[in-house]
């Protein structure tokens, strides 16, 4: 009697904990989608500046973890902090993630995505980035696109050339071509080479304006439009944070300003050849899944990019400036704009 006892006591304690290992926990079950992997993750979000392109990433970033099975407050746990735009901060940040041995860092932004690459290294966290201009001058990748280590994502590079047609193509007659940009974000020094080879073949004379912190943005914006028929925005985070005070000073003395992408043309600007940040962002999560599910390594994936820009423009803003956009251009527009959001 006591022997059937004893065996009925361990067939059923055996049940129970086949029961619960298939209920869940951390750990080497296989995930939702049928794919061998841990059960749940945790990610750190470390995003430069609280900006619209930025935010955009990070939405897109999520939606495209969730589109391949990964969704937050389901299998996972994300812990989002925000740098203010300050490298100190940034490099805070990367720490803490390190400390907090989160299962992979998504970086937004070029100074972000060093700094955490920089801290995650040596503790092999796969660290995932997105709006990094130009990967190879950030020492995040090689001359071929292969990662320098456990760190690959896409990058935000801007059509410069589709960008100065455009502009060409609305002010036939403008000559001088502003851009402000801060002197210690790569993404930007990289661009500006860039513009600086281009803008004579369109007949533009480039004028720069370097800056170093928010702080310098208002005086630098009253230089700058002293000397331009117009000015163009790149992806400079410092700058786009401080986007409607510069916006604000040129509408006084209707000159009109260009964005890099959707969000710049919806506050303010007249028109953009950009590309969508919450695709971006989509493309980087779904990079990001394979890496988690243990499908790839990030080492074994080179950055990607979005190589298709799309034409943005905002009704009211050429309205108030008396511009013209022409129609052939407008006709192209992938969304145009009749209000400007505050």
């Amino acid at each position: 009697m006591k022997n059937k006892l004893l065996a009925g006591l361990l067939t059923a304690a055996m049940a129970a904990v086949m029961a619960t290992g298939c209920a869940g926990g951390s750990g080497g079950s296989s995930t939702g989608d049928g794919s061998s992997g841990k059960e749940s993750y945790k990610i750190g979000i470390s995003q430069f500046a609280e900006h619209g392109s930025l935010d955009n990433c990070r939405e897109g970033f999520l939606a495209g973890l969730e589109e391949s099975g990964i969704k937050e407050g389901d299998n996972l746990t994300v812990d989002l902090k925000n740098a203010a735009a300050d490298m100190g901060t940034a490099g805070q940040i990367s720490g803490s993630f390190v400390s907090d041995k989160v299962d992979m860092i998504c970086a937004i932004a070029t100074p972000t995505a060093q700094s955490a690459y920089n801290a995650a290294m040596d503790a092999g966290i796969p660290v995932i980035y997105t709006a990094v201009t130009d990967p190879v001058v950030a020492e995040l990748a090689g001359e071929d696109g292969t990662p320098v280590g456990e760190v690959t994502g896409t990058s935000d590079k801007l059509p410069v050339e589709a960008q100065l047609q455009m502009m060409r193509q609305i002010l036939p007659d403008a000559k001088k071509l502003g851009i402000m940009y801060t002197t210690s974000e790569a993404n930007s020094v990289f661009t500006i080479k860039e513009y600086d080879a281009l803008v004579e073949k369109y007949g533009f004379e480039l004028v720069e304006k370097g800056i170093t912190a928010t702080a310098d943005v208002a005086l630098a914006a009253d230089d700058l439009l002293s000397q331009v028929d117009c000015i163009t925005n790149l992806t400079d985070n410092t700058v786009v944070a401080s986007l409607p005070t510069i916006l604000e000073k040129a509408n006084d003395k209707k000159i009109p300003v260009f964005g890099s992408e959707i969000e710049q043309v919806k506050i303010g600007c007249l028109a953009a050849e950009g590309i969508d940040y919450i695709a971006l962002g989509k493309q980087t999560g779904k990079m990001a899944a394979q890496v988690l599910k243990g499908e790839k390594k990030a080492s074994e994936m080179n950055f990607e990019l979005i190589t298709e820009p799309g034409f943005y423009v905002n009704n009211k803003v050429a309205e108030n400036l008396g511009i013209t956009v022409p129609q052939e251009l407008k006709d192209t527009a992938v969304e145009s704009f009749d209000e400007i959001t505050e």
